[in-house]
């Protein structure tokens, strides 16, 4: 047997649904998804979890990490039995939606919003009581691993996710900010999907934000962190031979990956750095007259104001490399 290799991916874009949008929520609305793709270990999904949280952080919004795992096909067929005897019991206290899905999809009884409902199942049969041994291990891994990573959580028995594929860890992203307590993303295990869907037998685990509702949420904390777009490199050039030389040095270093700017229209040296600040420039090359004669440019960290000399001499491409070796010190 040989182990397949672990793919981590992500998607930005626009989607669709098809259900009446909530506050929030748009008939095509914009999403952000990331996948690990071939990977069964409690840690990846530990560590899913803790990207989403730092991103969510890193913007400014207050969030509250809520987890579950709803089993696998060997131990939830049980726990489905129980509840199912538990809801009959109490049928008529069900709503109409609930009463219908009742033999079909019992689980989403536990996560449904009516009042009635609500109160019904705080008495019902436990998820985590009817976990298997291997779901139980685990679970019980992904909490340990989310303690050592320091991401605080919270354990809700009454989250099942309203996609009937997820298997084991369930975990979403809640705010209440929003008026009613609502998800600002969310996510979990999908072992067996690709399978389904005809693919090859490959584990899976993933989350999705969704952009518009993230937007809302950070307008209404008013707290978010504006995300100003990062230039690495941008070049002053002084002169039209400074000029040639800053296109293609931007040209070799963005080969290389990062992102480098300058201008084109031979404004003065106070007007380009100003435009380097509106860039959220990290560094920028002044090149002039006098900087090409003595074959050094000047390289100023825009955070620190520091200056120091970058020598024009050397071929195109070693210029690049060393740039880019100075910009990651």
């Amino acid at each position: 047997h040989v182990k397949q290799p672990v793919h981590r991916l992500y998607t930005i874009g626009p989607m669709f649904r098809h259900e009446r949008p909530q506050k929030g929520r748009l008939r095509q609305f914009h999403q952000m998804d990331v996948e690990v793709i071939g990977a069964t270990e409690p840690q990846v999904d530990a560590e899913l979890m803790a990207m989403g949280q730092m991103l969510l952080d890193e913007l400014g919004v207050t969030v509250s990490l809520e987890i579950n795992s709803l089993g696998c096909p060997a131990c939830r067929p049980g726990f489905r039995d129980k509840l199912i005897q538990y809801l009959n019991q109490h049928k008529e206290s069900l709503c109409p939606d609930c009463r219908r899905r009742l033999n079909v999809n019992p689980l989403r009884a536990l996560d449904c919003k009516n009042r009635n409902c609500k109160a019904l199942v705080q008495d019902a049969p436990s998820i985590l009581d009817s976990l298997c041994n291997d779901c139980n291990e685990h679970f019980s891994a992904v909490r340990q691993a989310l303690d050592r990573f320091g991401v605080s959580y919270r354990e809700n028995r009454f989250m099942v996710r309203g996609l009937d594929y997820y298997t084991r860890t369930t975990f979403e992203f809640i705010t209440d900010a929003l008026g009613a307590q609502a998800a600002v993303g969310a996510g979990g295990r999908y072992d067996g999907l690709l399978r389904q869907l005809n693919g090859p037998d490959l584990p899976g685990i993933g989350f999705a934000l969704g952009m518009e509702r993230l937007v809302l949420l950070m307008e209404q904390q008013e707290n978010g962190t504006p995300l100003k777009p990062t230039t690495d490199l941008f070049v002053a050039a002084l002169g039209e031979k400074a000029a040639e030389h800053a296109a293609i040095l931007i040209h070799a270093v963005r080969k290389l990956g990062l992102s480098a700017a300058m201008d084109y229209s031979g404004r003065s040296l106070k007007a380009q750095m100003k435009q380097a600040g509106r860039l959220n420039s990290r560094f920028t090359l002044i090149i002039g007259e006098d900087e090409l004669a003595c074959n050094e440019g000047v390289l100023r960290d825009m955070n620190t104001q520091q200056q120091t000399k970058f020598p024009l001499s050397s071929p195109m491409d070693e210029q690049a490399q060393q740039m880019i070796t100075l910009l990651s010190a």
